[in-house]
């Protein structure tokens, strides 16, 4: 099994001179893969730092993942995050099922 914390290591590697801030301390690695997945899908890479590593020095881990972006998009991805755990829960009927609509 891979470790989602490595392979970012490798993806987001920031200038020698730029700065990378947690703005999401998530409570475990799945959480952490989906806030990813919506910062990523909205432009901003995002690295995610803790999980398989730490739990490997601690036992029993230390019981988070943060999320780090480029210091030039902390805010928006903030921004992002806070309105996206703001939103109110999708109903049933909000979920468009494809097989309705042509059959």
């Amino acid at each position: 099994m891979s470790d989602p914390a490595k392979e970012q290591e490798t993806r987001l590697s920031p200038e020698p001179n730029e700065r990378l801030v947690a703005v999401f301390d998530a409570k475990d690695d799945a959480e952490a893969l989906v806030v990813r997945g919506l910062l990523e899908s909205q432009g901003i890479e995002a690295l995610l730092t803790g999980s398989e590593a730490e739990k490997d020095l601690w036992p029993g881990g230390t019981g988070g993942c943060l999320i780090r972006v480029r210091e030039e998009r902390a805010e928006e991805a903030r921004r992002i995050i806070a309105e996206y755990r703001d939103a109110p829960p999708l109903e049933e009927s909000d979920i468009t099922d494809d097989s309705a609509a042509t059959g």
